[in-house]
């Protein structure tokens, strides 16, 4: 994925030192800490928090997207879903920048490289266990027993391949989607140039929505198998 030749972040002094997907992930960062504080810097000068700009604006698209993750959230992990909004909304904002900024020519998407794909899902296996331990204390390990003691010997093995292998699945996942999406779109731009590659850069918009939906969508899940009281999550 990172055999293009030329790269705006090759222009940039310091990040240009560092690993291509690394610094664009770094950069995706700064561009959204950007669009955060423009966010709440307009929210901060309306006369009335409640009624929205007339145009688009950072704020009207940061509400947009904190109501939309909020509402996904509360219909998985129910109305103690404000507690995780951030976390979660954390996933599909820099999933998302860094699925769309492929489509600027110029740029590689960070989560065309494996090693960020499969850092986000060993943060998302680390939170599901702590919110698990957290709501359930002790009695979390039950869930790696099984409904019956006696199938414990069979379960144990079984649940923890299971979850140990989530972070794996998580991250290849979207590794694997963005890298095809991102290959077929560099194919038919280098080949016909004009017309076509907008029906591949409409396609690929739609794909990085799906994959950081996708993938925030799970870590949810799993966050809410995790804090299911043992019997309620089957």
């Amino acid at each position: 994925m990172e055999h293009q030749a030329f790269t705006w972040i090759s222009l940039i002094p310091g990040l240009n030192a560092l690993p291509l997907h690394t610094a664009t992930s770094l950069l995706v960062s700064v561009l959204l800490i950007f669009f955060a504080l423009r966010a709440q810097s307009q929210q901060n000068a309306a006369i009335d928090a409640a009624v929205p700009d007339d145009s688009l604006t950072f704020r009207n698209m940061a509400e947009l997207l904190v109501e939309g993750i909020h509402g996904m959230a509360e219909g998985i992990l129910g109305h103690e879903a404000r507690k995780y909004t951030s976390l979660y909304g954390s996933f599909f904002i820099f999933i998302l920048g860094c699925n769309l900024i492929a489509l600027v020519p110029g740029f590689l998407p960070p989560t065309g490289n494996f090693n960020i794909t499969f850092a986000l899902g060993v943060i998302s296996f680390l939170a599901y266990n702590f919110y698990g331990f957290k709501e359930q204390g002790v009695g979390y390990l039950k869930h790696f027993v099984g409904p019956m003691l006696w199938l414990a010997p069979l379960m144990i093995p079984l649940e923890l391949i299971s979850n140990f292998f989530r972070p794996f699945t998580l991250g290849m996942r979207l590794f694997g989607n963005i890298t095809a999406d991102h290959t077929v779109l560099e194919l038919f731009t280098n080949l016909t140039k004009v017309v076509i590659p907008v029906i591949f850069y409409g396609l690929g918009t739609f794909v990085s929505f799906v994959q950081a939906f996708v993938f925030t969508l799970l870590s949810m899940a799993y966050a809410s198998l995790a804090m299911a009281h043992q019997g309620d999550h089957h």
